[in-house]
């Protein structure tokens, strides 16, 4: 799939339109290769090619959507022409809906980044995880090519995003059954920052066989690494920003947006879509913004989409249905990563969290659970590992008073999640040590 195709397809789809119709198609399509490791072998690896249309036709009271699967070929106009014919004997069946933005603005925006041929990359990149973690326990996934984004409007609106990413997600085993979790996300195969990544998790793993260290519950000093702490956003993120959300009193930043409470000065958050995985528009074609979400600690804007936008008389800046940030930018602080463990002194060392949930949400309090690599550090050296504990501690603390320092490194970490189809969302993030961390069980 290419833009240029795209483009025919969507001009055959509006040539048959009537008089007071409105058709939008959007795109989500992908070339990837998926290879699965286990003790640092390859065990299965995959082809995946597919391409996914939604079409939405309104007639300026209501609209009706389609989803089709694309095969490539000549075929492809008259199955989404026939698509077309469906909506349109399905729309004047259905009720009128009140909060229907309809968008008439004639826009274009195109944007590629690039990367190496996907089919030759993954190959290399799996030969050298092979040969780099031999004699190591290694499990992992690794998922790269090219992900597509298209729309285009009868309106005359059309945008078309390719990025071609990289992503490496694994683990390496201890005889005892532990694990240190790493991934590495780029647009373009770098051997130097993956050797470094699995030397740290060589050094990491040869802790996991010293005894374990009992910690009570109770307040820690601790680290939180990029991992540990995008885990954090991704809680905060689910409504946090939303103007729906905050319209409606649901966000667990409910306090922070009524300027009630605020967060550390440290903590400046952007939704950064320019140069990330994400396009520069809605799958509802409306152009995405780059947006301060937290400014030193403040509040700034939120995220809208065009329902939210009528509903409560706001502008629209481009969000997706959930009102979710797509492409999350914490600014780094002042804190080397190589002097980490001397701050951190005596506490908790904290590489992931898992099973996150609210226990009050009003007060954005948090609970879960440490995981993979924990470890109990003294005097700035690493003691040994910590079994898993829960913690429960709000965000208003967390990256508030508590909040001693981010580091001047930050990792990119990208979605995971391919139900479905590869996902864009990403975020870039420092780690952060904490003078406290309320551990409860």
């Amino acid at each position: 799939m290419n833009a240029d195709r795209f483009e025919q397809i969507a001009h055959a789809a509006f040539a048959g339109l009537g008089s007071g119709e409105h058709l939008s198609l959007s795109l989500a399509a992908e070339t990837s290769e998926f290879i699965r490791f286990n003790q640092a072998l390859v065990r299965q690896a995959g082809h995946v090619r597919q391409a996914v249309l939604t079409l939405v036709l309104d007639d300026g009271e209501r609209e009706a959507s389609l989803q089709l699967t694309l095969a490539g070929g000549r075929e492809d106009v008259e199955h989404v022409q026939n698509g077309v014919s469906r909506l349109r004997q399905l729309l004047p069946l259905l009720p009128a809906d009140p909060w229907l933005a309809l968008n008439r603005e004639r826009w274009e925006v195109r944007g590629t980044v690039h990367a190496a041929p996907a089919e030759v990359q993954a190959a290399a990149v799996a030969r050298e995880v092979c040969d780099a973690a031999k004699g190591l326990d290694l499990v992992g996934v690794l998922a790269s090519g090219p992900i597509y984004r298209g729309f285009a409007s009868s309106a005359g609106a059309f945008g078309w995003h390719q990025a071609s990413n990289l992503h490496l997600d694994w683990s390496l085993f201890h005889r005892n059954g532990q694990a240190v979790k790493s991934t590495l996300a780029t647009s373009a195969w770098n051997p130097e920052v993956f050797h470094q990544r699995l030397s740290q998790g060589r050094e990491q793993l040869s802790y996991l066989g010293l005894p374990a260290i009992t910690v009570k519950p109770g307040d820690h000093r601790a680290y939180l690494a990029p991992a540990a702490m995008a885990e954090l956003f991704g809680m905060l993120a689910e409504g946090g920003f939303s103007a729906q959300a905050l319209a409606s009193q649901a966000s667990p930043l409910q306090k922070l947006y009524a300027g009630q409470a605020r967060l550390s000065p440290q903590i400046t958050l952007n939704e950064q879509v320019t140069g990330s995985l994400s396009p520069a528009f809605s799958d509802e074609g409306r152009e995405r913004q780059n947006l301060a979400l937290i400014v030193a600690g403040q509040a700034g804007e939120r995220l809208t989409n065009s329902r939210s936008a009528v509903e409560y008389s706001l502008p629209c800046n481009g969000a997706d249905p959930r009102e979710t940030p797509v492409a999350l930018d914490l600014a780094a602080g002042e804190l080397a990563q190589a002097s980490v463990l001397s701050a951190l002194g005596r506490g908790l060392y904290i590489n992931n969290l898992w099973y996150l949930n609210y226990s009050d949400l009003p007060a954005a309090r948090l609970t879960g659970l440490t995981r993979f690599a924990t470890f109990w550090v003294e005097d700035g050296q690493i003691l040994g590992p910590v079994d898993t504990m829960r913690f429960d501690d709000s965000a208003y603390d967390l990256l508030g008073d508590q909040l001693l320092a981010l580091t001047q490194e930050r990792e990119l970490i990208v979605s995971t999640d391919t139900y479905e189809q590869r996902h864009t969302a990403s975020s870039h993030l420092p780690g952060a040590l904490v003078s406290r961390l309320r551990l409860t069980l």
